[in-house]
């Protein structure tokens, strides 16, 4: 049962960090699909967001292989080590 619940929170990891490059991209490809609505910009714009999905899941994919895993990876961008430290300036 653990092993589930370990690979259901990978998985949550790895679609929270492939969603990030991809949002990007998308917001990439929809500024420069709508100020000029033409099939060349609609194509330049899929473009775009497709390029922000596969880099999405390259890196994703790569956090997910490694030692540690999605979860350590994302517990570890979110820390805020400078509050664990006592100020020492007080």
């Amino acid at each position: 049962m653990t092993k589930l619940f370990e690979k259901i929170t990978e998985l949550i990891g790895w679609l929270q960090i492939m969603a990030s490059p991809f949002f990007i991209g998308l917001l990439i490809g929809s500024i420069v699909y709508f100020p000029n609505q033409t099939t060349t910009t609609l194509i330049i714009g899929l473009i775009i967001s497709l390029v922000g999905l596969v880099i999405g899941i390259i890196l994703a994919t790569k956090i997910y292989k490694s030692k540690n895993g999605t979860i350590w990876f994302l517990s570890r961008t979110i820390a805020t080590p400078e509050l664990d430290k006592k100020d020492e300036k007080i």
